[in-house]
């Protein structure tokens, strides 16, 4: 199933380029693309972190704000039209089924249904839907609700940072419409595993997007019927814990995750493995709720991405304690970079962190 033609929240604009910005808790990644017949190729591409602020939710939004100058002012980017996105418990993926009906009446409908499994008030947000057949006579698709709040915060950062939020999408779409663009591209890195397993990951594709405050699971089984789930145990909790028990520095924390000693992976095994235990408790829980909701075989290999995903010995601990198996995914090992060895080296270190942010760009309007 083609998911670019909805699930999204549409905000006016005209057609001209567009630059997907993933505004997330700890980073802000801003990702540039054109399109040929060869494919896709990076033209910018951007990742700053945002300051820590303990004071207010002013002073967190004032660092957010200029991490995302901060970015725009190191891609030289020109366009003024941004592709957004949300997640977390104020966005909710659900399917619907109802009796055949009337194209009049399915909006109601819908919004009906979205008012009764969104643990949300939808009377304060905003719903889309995509109708979709299995050959029935029933009225069949998936529903995409979030906040008016969560909505007005992503759409003023970037309104203040003199950009205008043309398209508003879902981290999890996002990511498995990036999967599902490069599906067929060349196979360039180590992403993605050799080409003779590609058939079998696009009959079902399962990713994990590791984040510092949300983690996405998202999956497309072979149905065609996307299934989205937010968990609030991330990247940030695992670092915290990880401290906590090393009596280390949250900074000291994230420097020995990134190193590349052998040593300090062995030693620290079990620290890592007990900071992401909740995490990995959360993913197979929601593998075997997704197994039993859709009647599918169990998923056999997950895609690991986002900025927490790099953590030295991170993927491994989840294919060691998961029943699946889990590999690290950079989606730009399928991208060509025309920008220059700069930009080349930014994805190719911090590739995993930008899967959203690639899905976003790759929105058409």
């Amino acid at each position: 199933m083609n998911l670019r033609g909805k699930f999204l929240f549409k905000l006016g604009f005209e057609k001209r380029e567009v630059v997907g910005l993933d505004i997330g808790e700890s980073q802000v990644k801003l990702i540039q693309l054109r399109k040929n017949n060869g494919g896709y190729a990076v033209t910018a591409a951007g990742i700053t972190e945002i300051a820590a602020s303990e004071g207010s939710n002013k002073r967190r939004r004032i660092n957010t704000l200029s991490a995302i100058h901060q970015c725009l002012e190191l891609t030289g980017i020109k366009t003024d039209l941004a592709v957004c996105s949300v997640s977390g418990p104020e966005v909710a993926v659900r399917h619907f089924e109802f009796p055949p009906l009337p194209s009049e009446e399915i909006e109601a409908a819908v919004s009906l249904e979205a008012s009764q499994v969104c643990p949300f008030n939808t009377g304060d947000g905003a719903i889309d839907y995509q109708l979709m057949s299995d050959g029935d006579d029933k009225t069949k698709g998936v529903l995409v609700a979030a906040t008016n709040a969560l909505i007005k915060s992503k759409v003023q950062l970037a309104k203040e940072a003199h950009l205008k939020c043309v398209l508003m999408d879902v981290d999890g779409l996002a990511l498995l419409n990036c999967f599902n663009e490069l599906a067929h591209a060349p196979y360039k890195g180590a992403g993605l595993g050799s080409e003779s397993e590609e058939p079998q990951t696009r009959r079902m594709i399962a990713i994990l997007n590791v984040g510092g405050s949300f983690t996405t699971l998202a999956i497309m089984g072979d149905n065609g019927w996307p299934f989205i789930r937010d968990m609030i145990h991330a990247g940030d909790d695992i670092v915290k814990q990880f401290a906590t028990e090393n009596d280390m520095s949250v900074e000291a924390t994230k420097e020995m995750l990134s190193s590349d000693s052998p040593a300090e992976q062995i030693e620290h095994y079990d620290s890592l493995k007990n900071a992401c235990q909740e995490l990995i408790v959360d993913v197979a829980e929601s593998l075997r709720y997704y197994v039993a909701q859709e009647k599918s075989t169990l998923v056999n290999k997950i895609f690991v991405c986002g900025g927490f995903a790099p953590a030295k010995g991170f993927v491994e601990l989840l294919s060691s304690q998961l029943p699946v198996e889990a590999v690290l995914w950079n989606p730009f090992d399928k991208i060509r970079c025309d920008a220059g060895q700069r930009y080349k080296d930014i994805l190719a270190k911090t590739g995993p962190a930008m899967a959203v942010a690639a899905g976003l760009a790759m929105r058409s309007i």
